[in-house]
């Protein structure tokens, strides 16, 4: 199958591990373990890749720099992640597929996405991006910088960003040659580098993250991809996260989705909008696949015995 493959944080940097290039990369390597396999099994894949922790550092360190250099915009910050992780993912898989004789060229595309800048996601942020904090770390920083802090699923506290829907691929077309040529297209990393259209049809960065899930369902539909494998934390999709009473889903029907989503079973920023991407592809055009697991089971849950599968 052509696949759209979209990796959460937990692929690109452990949680126990510090936040060090060095760090990320052995994440990464053995991430793409798990993406190799998938490519070994006859499938091709396009991968999309979160940034919210790294995005969120590259800012940290343009505010705390600002007295030796100044600051870099929040779009360029974007841009500089994606490249970044795009770097670690193609360094490697292209080291991994070498070890099995699998020729095939990787390259990481920096991809532009059309926003609307009239879009709620700018007048309701919710996109987490940067580390954790406690509760009085977060309250400092509302106070003292003017962030916006959310809990997030339980782990602590995050600053939270704009996040507009994707609206259009800017390099859409470049990276469908590569595709058709068969190569592993490193692509919208981190939901793509948020642009908007100005009168005179320019191009102009605004300051956002968008989500990656989502951008990874536009891809998918404008690939024409037979699924759309979104890599998280958690093996399945889950009611009632975290409580004793948690259930988790093997199916998940578009009816039942829309009816979770309205009971706020899902956190904005986690499992909300890898639920919408996967409603939103599967709906797009019939026989298509869209699937949540984790890392560890995507093979598994290709073949069925493993992850969520959301269906018409």
């Amino acid at each position: 199958m052509k696949l759209v493959v979209a990796l959460g944080g937990n692929a690109l940097q452990a949680a126990n591990k510090p936040a060090t290039a060095q760090a990320q990369l052995g994440t990464v390597k053995a991430t793409v373990v798990h993406l190799a396999d998938l490519i070994a099994s006859g499938h091709q894949i396009v991968i999309v890749h979160g940034n919210g922790p790294q995005v969120g550092r590259l800012v940290l360190q343009n505010e705390y720099a600002k007295p030796v250099t100044p600051p870099m915009p929040f779009d360029v910050c974007g841009a500089m992640s994606q490249g970044m992780i795009g770097y670690h993912i193609q360094q490697a898989l292209q080291e991994e597929l070498h070890k099995r004789h699998i020729h095939k060229p990787v390259v990481t595309l920096l991809t532009q996405v059309v926003v609307d800048p009239e879009d709620e996601g700018f007048r309701n942020p919710t996109k987490p991006i940067g580390p954790f904090y406690t509760k009085e770390e977060a309250e400092i920083l509302q106070n003292e910088q003017g962030y916006v802090l959310r809990e997030d699923a339980g782990r602590g506290y995050r600053r939270v960003v704009a996040s507009p829907a994707p609206k259009r691929i800017v390099e859409l077309e470049t990276v469908q040659k590569l595709v058709s040529q068969d190569h592993v297209v490193i692509t919208v990393g981190g939901g793509g580098i948020p642009v908007i259209e100005a009168e005179d049809q320019m191009l102009e960065g605004i300051a956002a993250v968008i989500d990656k899930d989502l951008a990874a369902e536009r891809l998918a539909e404008d690939l024409r991809a037979d699924g759309l494998l979104i890599l998280t934390a958690v093996e399945k999709v889950a009611l009632d996260y975290g409580k004793p009473e948690q259930r988790n889903l093997d199916r998940l029907t578009v009816e039942n989705a829309q009816q979770y989503i309205e009971d706020g079973q899902f956190a904005d920023g986690s499992m909300l909008p890898k639920v919408r991407a996967g409603v939103k592809f599967v709906t797009s055009q019939p026989g298509r696949l869209a699937i949540i697991t984790s890392l560890e089971k995507a093979g598994e849950a290709l073949t069925g015995t493993s992850g969520t599968r959301i269906v018409p």
